[in-house]
């Protein structure tokens, strides 16, 4: 959009400012259901009880056999899409968010593109682990500020850590699930987008991961190793605690907001008791936030849409003008934190 200003009798042409704004949601999780009561039976111990009392999970989504993480991708985005009134052809741009992706390579979200047909869309994933769709977003928005030709982008976070999991390791078992979570942001030439925050600490990077299939252990040097999650050092309990609460301090610092404007916060969906806290210790009332743990376990890079959607869809998601944060953390260390002014659907 340009507009046109008369100065010293000279036509001079300014570009009108530019920012991207989330426009649909879309979420998937797949049908099959592992209870904590299952979990229990396999493990050959009590769970259930802990887990509800400590972590807030209940039961969790189990990616198909005939699933792979680019399926659980499309289904979300099909349903973003759908809500936007757009097609597949409308996206320029398509970033998946996942540490779980189809191949070692090539990227995921060229395999998301092809089964969309998105025909005109560029494409590239994003693995920071756990809080990597908020850095999806953080990009995504960048580019939609910045560069006039990108009018729509679909950032998609998709989980299938299951297909990881050994069901007999109780540290891993009894917490992750999968699926995925959409959303299809737009230039508008109002804000929305406001600002993002994102740290690291590499020190982290051998704590846990899925280590084989990259060059340090292309195999595990064993050819009978499977790929599986591993735990290799326990992460201090009190990480996200004492993480969440200044990564979102700096960022309402950065974009000249106070944290008691932030009318809905959107965490990582790893532990309940970790976001009562942080919301108390940031003064937020918990209503603020909405969780989605109890019904589908952890989903790493999906975890912070699809909470966003749920709300959305329970009648309980922003309303136009509220200030919107989403913060997530994951392997690595990682932790992003995005601001967004929430804007009315189509603006």
């Amino acid at each position: 959009m340009t507009r046109t200003l008369l100065c010293c009798c000279r036509v001079r042409e300014t570009v009108m400012p530019r920012y991207a704004q989330i426009i649909s949601t879309g979420r998937y999780l797949p049908e099959k259901v592992r209870t904590n009561a299952e979990i229990e039976a396999i493990l050959g111990e009590e769970v259930d009880q802990w887990l509800i009392d400590n972590v807030g999970i209940r039961e969790r989504r189990l990616i198909g056999e005939d699933e792979v993480t680019s399926d659980l991708a499309v289904h979300a985005a099909r349903q973003a899409l759908e809500r936007a009134n757009l097609s597949p052809e409308d996206l320029d741009l398509i970033v998946v968010a996942t540490d779980t992706p189809d191949y070692v390579s090539p990227g995921t979200a060229s395999v998301v593109q092809y089964k969309l047909g998105a025909t005109n869309a560029g494409t590239f994933d994003v693995n920071c682990a756990c809080s990597a769709w908020v850095v999806g977003v953080d990009i995504a928005s960048r580019y939609l500020a910045t560069d006039p030709t990108y009018e729509h982008v679909l950032v998609v976070g998709a989980y299938g850590m299951t297909r990881f999991i050994d069901w007999h390791h109780k540290k891993t078992a009894t917490l992750f699930g999968d699926g995925a979570g959409a959303v299809v942001l737009g230039a508008g030439d109002r804000p929305g987008f406001l600002g993002a925050n994102i740290k690291s600490d590499g020190s982290f990077h051998d704590y846990m991961g899925v280590f084989i299939g990259g060059t340090v252990e292309p195999t595990g040097g064993d050819e009978t190793r499977r790929q599986v999650l591993e735990i290799r050092k326990r992460f201090p309990p009190k990480t996200n605690n004492e993480g969440w609460p200044p990564l979102v301090r700096d960022l309402m610092r950065k974009i000249g907001r106070e944290v008691a404007e932030i009318d809905r916060i959107y965490f990582t969906q790893l532990n309940l008791r970790t976001i009562e806290y942080v919301m108390d210790e940031l003064g937020l009332p918990r209503e603020r936030t909405h969780t989605t743990m109890d019904k589908w376990g952890y989903t790493g890079s999906a975890c912070v849409p699809l909470a966003l959607d749920d709300a959305i869809t329970q009648g309980k998601g922003p309303q136009p003008g509220e200030l919107v944060v989403f913060c997530a953390s994951g392997a690595g260390y990682t932790m992003a934190a995005a601001a967004f002014e929430w804007t009315a659907e189509g603006d």
